[in-house]
């Protein structure tokens, strides 16, 4: 991926370790920066379905999760599933369409099954949801709601590159020409399998006091009006032990929490002043600083 997706490694890390932990990621940043590319570069690297929806305001949830139609032979309603069964969906711009068709997603994501006209349909395994949007002071586009934030277990930005990786991607092929000769590195089985590991990844009982510390100071921070829900810690257990493992560990240590802290609780906790996720992002450092680590 790195041959893809230059200078941006600890990006296309955090995009790992939320596959290994089950999770749902959102990217969020200017057009052009590769935030499609990264999510487009995860999903060919393994050997799953792929789903890419282009998220436009006339967007409808039926586009998303599917339709009954009639069908005259057996004159019955026949189901046809729609993109979001699919192992990686990537919902492309999601904050370009509405709240109500942002919505069909949720019960996606959390439950991993949709309920369509009384029956529920279960969704294919691995499953992963890779989100981009871009800045929400963009014309046309809808803030996401907390209860949508909520789901994602992490929220990264991929920033402008540096001026040599950039100089680089102006003078070569672009990044969808190389796509196209990508081979899978990975199946789908092998993914299920490495993610039973990580949920066996050991966890010592001071790391477990000192993630609920850090849950329970964003409660109570000056700064912070709302503070990161029991999904946000659960989420936050769920990376550290997958960043764990990604770092060829089957035990947790203090980085492994702190590394991706920001990225899950970021877009999770709400500031007394209207600002930007990467100010509470920044928050969330200040009481990493502020919380002793075990030893």
């Amino acid at each position: 991926m790195d041959l893809i997706i230059k200078g941006k490694g600890r990006a296309v890390k955090m995009a790992i370790v939320t596959l290994l932990g089950r999770g749902h990621l959102l990217i969020e940043d200017v057009p052009g920066v590769g935030k499609t590319t990264l999510a487009f570069t995860l999903a060919r690297a393994t050997n799953c379905s792929f789903q890419r929806v282009q998220f436009t305001s006339d967007l409808l949830p039926t586009d998303i999760i599917g339709v009954s139609i009639y069908n005259p032979e057996n004159r019955e309603f026949e189901f046809k599933p729609g993109p979001v069964f699919a192992n990686i969906v990537l919902a492309d711009e999601i904050n370009r369409t509405n709240p109500k068709t942002q919505s069909a997603l949720l019960q996606a994501m959390n439950e991993r099954r949709v309920s369509v006209e009384r029956k529920t349909y279960t969704l294919p395994e691995p499953f992963m949801v890779i989100a981009t949007q871009n800045p929400i002071e963009y014309q046309g586009t809808f803030p996401l709601p907390e209860s949508q934030l909520d789901r994602f277990m992490m929220h990264i930005k991929l920033g402008y590159p540096t001026p040599e990786y950039e100089k680089q991607a102006v003078l070569e092929q672009s990044s969808f020409e190389l796509l196209e000769h990508l081979e899978p590195v990975i199946t789908g089985e092998e993914i299920l399998r490495m993610q039973k590991e990580v949920d066996n990844v050991r966890v010592d009982e001071s790391l477990l006091d000192y993630l609920m510390a850090i849950i329970t100071e964003t409660r109570r921070n000056d700064r912070v009006r709302l503070g990161a829900s029991t999904r946000g810690a659960q989420f936050l257990l769920k990376a550290a032990k997958a960043n764990a493992y990604y770092e060829g560990r089957d035990y947790v240590v203090p980085d492994d929490i702190k590394e991706p802290a920001p990225l899950v609780l970021g877009h999770r906790i709400i500031l007394k002043a209207r600002t930007y996720i990467s100010d509470a992002e920044r928050v969330v450092e200040e009481i990493l600083e502020k919380i002793p680590v075990p030893v």
